[in-house]
């Protein structure tokens, strides 16, 4: 399936020019349905709405834990309150993780120069012994150093790894996958080398004192047994300018994370049914948890507020669209995908994954959205171009056609479900991404409100087509 799909891409790729060259007429009274929804949405503050009452009373949600709970609960009743249909929960079991006793860990340099550093815990990673570790420290300028490393046999054992390196901003976020690379890995290669924690610089471009915080990563099912965390970008400095004095560096480390055992989490899901093919579902989603440390404004608290009030518009328009609008608020994004796992597979065995005709999400903030993205059969990309140019007033460009539809799109995409993106401005994102600086006055209601203007469009075409998006026979190529 997965190779289909991306012979399918690089097929729609290729052909770009030429399907752009095509035209599609949309429907008159829907392009009209369409600039009216954007108008309210733009004159209105429901998203930002949701988004204040998501984080002022429940809070950080971390996945599994009773925060995340009271969260669903807290959407069953909002959704309830804006008289969606089919409002249900769909629970799903989860290996809990949490950071132990506190959010707050200890991390201080002990020598040549005795003082704290800011610091957290990475989602997966060991505890400290009970009275802590003291160990001298390694120092890496890069994830690549690291994994080039060939000292003298045993050089790492018994110390702290450090990983030192940097994210540049960009307005799509795109130095995140490389930077993030030592958040997901560096714990593997630290540990296989006898080292007994590792630390990192914190993935994000922000200068502020705030360590991010984030899933590693665990091929095959291995867990991490040495702590690991990531210290705020002017602590990894000061740690940097300590070993760049050619001293000895040592730290000091006490924490208390570790894995909790099984509990259930859940996606909560509404219906907007379609007036002639409710079988047909446009598939609209953000992530319901957050990490610990702050409130989750950002990540996803506002992707939360944008679909739904998206959403929310259509159905109290008074216009019903062809298709079924379904929302889907994931739970367990934060921690590998869990909930968008759970919700595809739950598709294949119901049997209606098939039915899914396109898919989105918003998981990126609350900037403007900036460019429409897509992967979709070639035949379909005349239908974006159309879209695109009745959105173009809200300031999107037209991007290609080999993206994806957010990261809970993930598994239906693997599926073979074709899937768009509302890219937003993430020149910021980073500066705030998993750091306890994640709160809502970073937030602006207008740009929000844009947002939510780009999605009642997007998501009101898409569903009151007859357009299918998958590849059609001819672009696909099978093994």
């Amino acid at each position: 399936m997965l190779r289909t799909l991306a012979v399918a891409v690089l097929l729609s790729t290729a052909s770009w020019a030429g399907a752009q060259d095509e035209t599609y007429t949309l429907d008159e009274e829907t392009v009209e349905i369409a600039h009216e929804l954007a108008e309210t949405a733009l004159d209105s503050d429901l998203a930002w709405r949701i988004t204040r009452s998501l984080t002022t009373e429940i809070g950080p949600r971390l996945a599994g834990t009773p925060q995340e709970e009271r969260a669903r609960e807290w959407a069953v009743a909002k959704l309830k309150s804006l008289a969606f249909d089919n409002v249900r929960v769909e629970p799903f079991e989860l290996d809990l993780w949490t950071r132990g006793r506190s959010i707050y860990e200890e991390v201080a340099i002990t020598a040549p120069y005795p003082q704290e550093v800011y610091g957290i815990s990475l989602g997966g990673a060991a505890a400290t012994p009970e009275q802590g570790l003291e160990a001298e420290l390694a120092f890496f300028d890069s994830f690549d150093d690291l994994l080039a490393f060939e000292g003298v046999e045993d050089a790492l054992e018994g110390k702290l790894v450090f990983v030192n390196d940097r994210m540049v901003a960009a307005r799509g976020g795109e130095g995140y996958g490389w930077a993030n690379r030592k958040r997901r890995e560096a714990w593997r290669e630290a540990e296989d080398r006898g080292a007994v924690g590792v630390l990192i610089r914190s993935v994000g471009t922000s200068s502020n004192r705030f360590a991010h915080t984030g899933m590693m990563g665990f091929p095959d099912g291995r867990l991490p047994e040495i702590p690991a965390l990531a210290v705020s970008a002017p602590d990894a400095d000061q740690i940097q300018r300590v070993h760049e004095s050619g001293q000895t560096l040592r730290m000091r480390l006490r924490t208390y994370a570790g894995w909790r055992g099984e509990v259930l989490s859940g996606n909560v899901i509404a219906d907007i049914e379609g007036a002639e093919a409710p079988e047909e579902v446009v598939i609209i989603g953000a992530h319901l948890d957050s990490w610990d440390t702050a409130t989750g404004a950002l990540d996803d608290g506002a992707g939360v507020g944008i679909v739904t009030a998206a959403a929310r518009l259509i159905a109290e328009s008074g216009h019903r669209p062809r298709r079924t609008i379904r929302l889907v608020l994931f739970g367990s994004e934060e921690v590998g995908l869990v909930g968008a796992r759970a919700y595809a597979n739950a598709r294949l065995r119901d049997g209606t994954l098939e039915n899914h005709v396109i898919g989105s999400e918003s998981d990126f903030g609350a900037r403007k959205v900036w460019r429409l993205s897509s992967n979709v059969g070639e035949h379909a990309l005349p239908f974006f171009t159309a879209m695109h140019r009745e959105m173009q007033h809200l300031g999107i460009v037209r991007g290609g056609n080999e993206g994806g539809g957010g990261p809970d799109m993930i598994p239906l995409q693997y599926m073979g479900m074709p899937v768009a993106r509302l890219e937003q401005n993430g020149e910021d994102y980073f500066e705030f991404h998993h750091t306890p600086n994640d709160t809502l006055d970073k937030i602006s209601p207008e740009e929000m409100a844009q947002n939510v203007a780009a999605w009642v469009m997007f998501t009101w075409f898409l569903a009151d087509s007859e357009m299918d998006f998958r590849p059609q026979s001819e672009e696909t190529v099978s093994e």
